[in-house]
């Protein structure tokens, strides 16, 4: 037979995704893929349901229905305070992963460096690879995961031609500073790099912390990609409905390579989706309002079975030490949390680039009564680890 390609020759399958198929073997409680397992919003589900009746049911128009792109480029316009036109700006797409897909093809030729942040969600140094460019791994120092900044100018002297930004950051919890954006921003500026950005989190950021949209800095909406979907935000993981925001130009290159990667996205699914697009803001507060009861809760949980973690300032996720257990193997220990105490989560050496094995990433995007039950069953941890271990 003909050998594959060499790009895919260091892929494994997605260890997120694998951990989902684990917890359910084991009937474990699902802590590690990060999505709901409660429903979206009533207003969202009559309006899928209508739009099941009525249509439509064909193509959309290939880079996003017109109606679906007014109510996006309308909420974005707000949140992030730039000006965003629904005809020139926004690329629809089948999730967010296919809008950083389809940013990093666009604008990243084979050859090229990009700079990720490590740890870092595990599709981008794939991207990077599919798009035939050099990843180049720029480490976030815990416990509060900020970077050196004489680490990051050495990465950006190697004329990289992209950065990707994931604010607020998976797996870390990270909620990034003002001022360390401005600095990012200052070295996009000097050596002519895009930033792409992943901010599907948003709106989930945690008092003090507050979001800072890349794109709304100074000089920077020229060259800012802003990757994003409506999944974390109406708890609508399966829609699979992302974006791109990005100027004209790109936008332009985005929607040709979107349109040979999926034509477009499902067209009832963004009809339906419109009625979310309008809500008012206080459906943000009550969103906001609902994860920081549940992080208070988790993080409790956490505290109460005696484990270390790094307190996240926005998203859902947080990174637990389990030195005190086994800080050699955490693909390992994870497949034993299952197995033995019932709660699944993700080795944290799958986000990082360096030789981490000592963390472990929890999400907390469930019902209370589901947290509380993962929280019952880790105050047993330790009693379990000690009588039972590896054995």
């Amino acid at each position: 037979m003909p050998h594959t390609s060499s790009r895919t020759a260091g892929f494994g399958e997605s260890v997120i995704r694998r951990m989902t198929r684990v917890a359910l073997e084991y009937g474990a409680i699902n802590l590690s893929q990060g999505f709901p397992d409660f429903d979206p919003p009533e207003a969202l589900t009559k309006a899928l349901a209508e739009t099941a009746s009525r249509g439509p049911h064909q193509y959309a128009v290939t880079w996003g229905a017109a109606n679906f792109r007014a109510a996006l480029a309308e909420k974005q316009s707000r949140f992030m305070g730039i000006p965003v036109d629904p005809d020139s700006n926004i690329a629809v797409t089948c999730g967010s992963t296919e809008a950083m897909m389809a940013a990093m093809m666009s604008v990243v030729n084979p050859g090229d460096a990009v700079v990720v942040f490590s740890p870092f969600y595990e599709n981008y140094g794939a991207d990077a690879i599919l798009s035939g460019a050099e990843p180049v791994y720029v480490p976030l120092e815990p416990p509060d995961f900020s970077f050196d900044r004489k680490v990051l100018r050495s990465a950006f002297e190697r004329r990289p031609k992209a950065l990707i930004l994931c604010n607020p950051s998976n797996p870390t919890g990270k909620v990034f500073t003002r001022e360390e954006l401005e600095y990012i921003a200052a070295l996009a500026e000097e050596f002519d790099t895009w930033v792409i950005t992943d901010e599907v989190y948003e709106h989930i950021v945690y008092a003090p912390a507050e979001h800072v949209y890349f794109a709304s800095l100074p000089g920077m909406a020229e060259r800012t990609i802003n990757c994003s979907s409506l999944s974390k935000t109406y708890s609508i993981t399966g829609w699979r409905l992302g974006y791109t925001i990005a100027p004209g130009e790109v936008t332009q290159v985005i929607r040709k390579v979107h349109d040979f990667l999926t034509v477009g996205a499902a067209a009832p699914l963004q009809e339906a989706a419109v009625q979310a697009l309008q809500f008012p803001p206080s459906y943000y507060t009550r969103l906001l309002e609902s994860y920081t009861q549940k992080r208070r809760l988790f993080l409790g949980a956490l505290d109460d079975a005696g484990l270390s973690y790094t307190r996240p300032q926005g998203a859902y996720y947080v990174l637990v030490d389990i030195g005190a257990f086994d800080g050699r193997d955490d693909t390992r220990f994870c497949e034993w949390l299952a197995r033995e105490v019932g709660v699944a989560a993700v080795p944290g050496s799958s986000f990082f680039r360096e030789p981490v094995t000592n963390l472990i990433r929890f999400h907390f995007a469930k019902k209370e009564e589901t947290l509380i039950a993962a929280g019952e069953r880790l105050k047993d941890l330790s009693g379990i680890w000690r009588e039972k271990g590896y054995r």
